[in-house]
């Protein structure tokens, strides 16, 4: 589980089509063979590491449904280590199981604030509520505008620092996960016969034993 508060931007050293290599000299700090990690959002496996990058398989499933696909040597990518059972829980709750891509389509300054808005499918946007959160490449914010077709939100100065969204252009493609808390609501609220299933327990992160 992460929480959407970024810890370091990574550079991507080597992409194939079954493993990243990523230099990250911060977040490889107590890093285990096997331990998760969000890359732009999604929760992907450590395999191997040094001191100052590490390497993650990934899956024709991953690269076909995440942004990840389209990296190439060189690009900057969101990372985030899991964070600790009690932590502090700085943004939301994020699963790293990202549901879909969207497309940056407008860009426009309010003050010091850089509003972004993304193209997104209907399955996305079912969840998205005015006020509720989303993660973007990995990163927690609050939607603050939606309709039928996109939603929007508003980036601040340290957010565009600390992340890939400061070097974000128009036609970009982004991950996008929506609010675990919102599925569950709509879950519970359509009408159905048979409850709270496995499979969608199994899908959104639970094992059942």
């Amino acid at each position: 589980m992460f929480t959407g508060i970024i810890e370091e931007i990574g550079k991507l050293i080597s992409a194939s089509p079954t493993r990243l290599t990523i230099a990250a000299p911060k977040v490889v700090d107590g890093m285990n063979p096997g331990d998760s990690i969000a890359v732009n959002g999604a929760c992907l496996t450590v395999t191997d590491f040094d001191r100052a990058s590490f390497s993650v398989d990934v899956m024709p499933e991953t690269l076909q449904h995440t942004n990840l696909g389209l990296l190439k040597a060189g690009d900057s990518v969101n990372l985030e280590r899991p964070t600790a059972l009690g932590g502090k829980m700085s943004g939301h709750l994020v699963q790293g199981h990202v549901d879909d891509t969207g497309r940056i389509v407008a860009l426009e300054w309010e003050g010091e604030a850089l509003l972004l808005r993304f193209e997104a499918p209907a399955e996305v946007l079912r969840y998205a509520v005015p006020k509720g959160f989303i993660a973007v490449d990995g990163i927690s914010l609050t939607i603050t505008e939606k309709d039928s077709s996109s939603l929007r939100v508003s980036v601040v100065e340290y957010t565009r620092q600390n992340t890939t969204l400061g070097s974000r252009k128009k036609g970009d493609v982004v991950n996008l996960e929506v609010d675990i808390i919102a599925k569950y609501v709509a879950q519970f609220t359509q009408p159905q016969t048979g409850g709270l299933t496995a499979e969608f327990l199994i899908e959104h992160g639970f094992t059942i034993g």
